[in-house]
């Protein structure tokens, strides 16, 4: 898999290439994932519970019980793909994120992802709270293979969009949650990748700061060759992606453009939903 390049962000620093430039691609075949649930705790019971009536209990080699959370998954996305996962809560969406990042590892099926990725899942992800948001800094340029004066760059580009100030250098457990969100998010859309995987969460944050992220997410979604976003918000899907896949209970029950399958979806599983963004649209 091909290193990221970085830049160029919200204050215009130059791209540094690296040639050859692969085309990414995105092949998942067949991939389930399964999560072992351990009795003997409230939470264990509550998931129990919660996937019983779902329908999705079962067993795995070893005789204990599973949440089957994703089923039979393919998805085949080439450069210029803009896919949307749409669904209600539980229907698998960032548990398919998180696998084709690499966290989750399927029990069946194979994946394989061609060119540089980025996952904007959490803003923490990736982050060590024990050390400095400098340190952390050059331990996500060292992660994704730069030299000393790309570090420097992202450090400078970091630290102008986030502004800490001389919060930067003490360590990040030391951080309001707004200040780890900011760090997160400036160190996650500093580096420019091929494909890029992102969670609605992310977009997670306090108005005035989002409001000043926006333009700088969207240079970033614009650059990447694939996108993969898991949404709530059917207007981000409309305007960010060109397909979507309609998840529930683990599967994709529908895949196609997107306007087709979001009607689809609003149509059949969230009525309201519509009605409520119309409702929000309409002036004051």
């Amino acid at each position: 898999m091909r290193g990221p390049d970085f830049g160029p962000c919200g204050n215009g620093l130059p791209a540094l290439f690296r040639d050859p430039k692969p085309m990414a691609h995105i092949q998942v075949e067949n991939v389930s994932v399964d999560f072992p649930l351990y009795h003997g705790s409230a939470r264990s019971l509550k998931k129990t519970v919660f996937a019983a009536a779902s329908g999705r209990l079962g067993e795995d080699t070893r005789q204990r019980v599973v949440v089957q959370a994703l089923r039979n998954i393919n998805i085949d996305l080439r450069s210029g793909d803009r896919l949307g996962l749409v669904g209600t809560n539980g229907a698998g969406k960032t548990t398919l994120l998180r696998t084709i990042a690499g966290i989750y590892e399927p029990v069946a099926g194979r994946i394989r992802v061609e060119g540089s990725l980025n996952a904007l899942l959490d803003p923490q992800l990736g982050m060590n709270m024990e050390l400095t948001g400098r340190e952390n800094i050059m331990l996500r340029g060292l992660y994704n293979g730069f030299s000393k004066p790309q570090i420097n760059a992202m450090e400078e580009d970091v630290q102008e969009f986030a502004e800490l100030g001389e919060f930067l250098d003490l360590p990040v457990r030391f951080y309001s949650s707004g200040m780890i969100v900011r760090l997160g998010f400036a160190l996650a859309t500093c580096i420019r990748p091929q494909v890029l995987l992102m969670d609605e969460w992310f977009l997670a944050g306090d108005a005035s700061f989002m409001a000043k992220a926006r333009a700088r997410l969207e240079s970033v979604v614009r650059g990447a060759d694939i996108l993969v976003l898991s949404s709530h918000q059917s207007a981000a899907v409309l305007n960010w992606c060109t397909r979507v896949a309609w998840m529930d209970h683990g599967r994709i029950v529908m895949e196609g453009p997107a306007e087709e399958v979001m009607d689809a979806y609003l149509r059949g599983v969230a009525p309201s939903a519509r009605v409520l963004e119309e409702a929000a649209s309409l002036p004051a």
